[in-house]
């Protein structure tokens, strides 16, 4: 399914976080390319991590189509706001990509199939609009049952000091990394940007009243262990379980009950994102924060590079896995590869199943 993914003005910063998430993973769309005039003309892949990805990024949604000498299936709101309500401007441009016949993919809070001139445009035009975090009906609502207690295998959540740090990111390149190693990883998403990448289990959690938000992760566990009986399981995190605006984090801890957290930090970041009167905590007090919460364990920091030179990345990394004695990396720019060897450490048997799973068949 082809798409065009619109971030005017955002992509590269925090609040373009769902474009910068799919121009680095998609499964379910076929990303053609990027809508931010002030960035058009540059490779997105090359903009965001320094390596070409073939996406993109184009001054218009005219301009895209005139390149691309097609029209994309679908149009996706790539921005993700603290203030979700669209302007005149934003409104005119999802009309013109349904005038145009695209289907509206929107990951906003504000909820397009409960606006009356984007329905009424989407039935004149012949197209769809999915909101990504429209909350399933009270009755498909899924509350807390405690069955999470009963799953064996190790569930991993990547956690944060701040909302927008990367915990997707990490998520995702992990489970990528453990699916190299032969190991069968099951992804929980928890917000619109993973389950707009294609996520087969998940909610976006931040729309669900408190009643459920916990019951959702645990669902969404329960039914990736029946369906896919994975070797471990991979949960993102939202915000930050020490953040005064979101409650998510809480939720996530105790839908999942990990088994281990790996904690993901901007180290250069001093206020909280959207809150520039907040200060950021320091890691030592949110390790602190979650290990008591989860009464699980931090078992692995990663970074956030923003405002960072690779030299600063680097010698940071030392720095903490000397003051925190934990393994401490990139992913972006190094890989998970340590993160791995810590859960193979910590977890035996997964590599005792990768080693099995790796050997030649006769």
């Amino acid at each position: 399914m082809n798409a065009l993914v619109y971030s005017e003005n955002e992509f590269g910063k925090i609040d373009g976080k769902v474009a910068n998430g799919l121009a680095r993973h998609s499964a379910k769309y076929n990303i053609l390319g990027i809508i931010d005039s002030k960035k058009a003309g540059v490779d997105a892949g090359e903009y965001l991590d320094g390596i070409k990805n073939g996406i993109p990024v184009f001054r218009s949604l005219d301009y895209a189509i005139e390149t691309l000498g097609l029209i994309p299936e679908y149009f996706i709101y790539g921005i993700a706001p603290l203030a979700s309500y669209l302007d005149n401007e934003q409104r005119g441009i999802i009309i013109n990509a349904m005038k145009k016949g695209m289907n509206i993919v929107n990951g906003l809070p504000e909820f397009f199939t409960e606006d009356d001139e984007f329905v009424q445009k989407a039935s004149e035009y012949g197209v769809r609009i999915i909101d990504i975090r429209k909350p399933p009906k009270r009755k498909d609502l899924h509350i807390f049952t405690g069955k999470i207690f009963e799953v064996k295998i190790p569930i991993i959540t990547v956690l944060g000091t701040d909302c927008a740090v990367g915990k997707r990111t990490t998520a995702v390149n992990l489970v990528d990394a453990l699916k190299k190693e032969g190991l069968n990883p099951a992804f929980i998403a928890t917000g619109q940007t993973g389950l707009i990448q294609g996520a087969k289990y998940g909610a976006a959690l931040d729309v669900l009243t408190s009643g459920f938000a916990t019951g959702e992760v645990e669902n969404a566990i329960l039914n990736a262990c029946e369906n896919d009986n994975p070797d471990i399981i991979v949960v993102e995190g939202q915000g930050a379980l020490s953040h005064p605006a979101f409650t998510s984090s809480s939720a996530i801890i105790r839908g999942a009950m990990p088994k281990a957290i790996i904690l993901q930090h901007p180290p250069q970041r001093k206020n909280r994102c959207d809150y520039p009167n907040i200060p950021m905590p320091t890691l030592e007090s949110e390790i602190e924060l979650l290990e008591i919460f989860s009464k699980s364990k931090v078992i692995a920091i990663t970074l956030n590079h923003e405002d960072m030179t690779d030299d600063e990345v680097e010698s940071t990394i030392v720095e903490y896995e000397y003051k925190y004695d934990l393994p401490t990396t990139d992913v972006l720019k190094n890989g998970c590869n340590k993160l791995v060897v810590e859960l193979f450490k910590i977890f035996p048997e997964l590599q005792k199943q990768a080693t099995l799973l790796c050997q030649p068949q006769e």
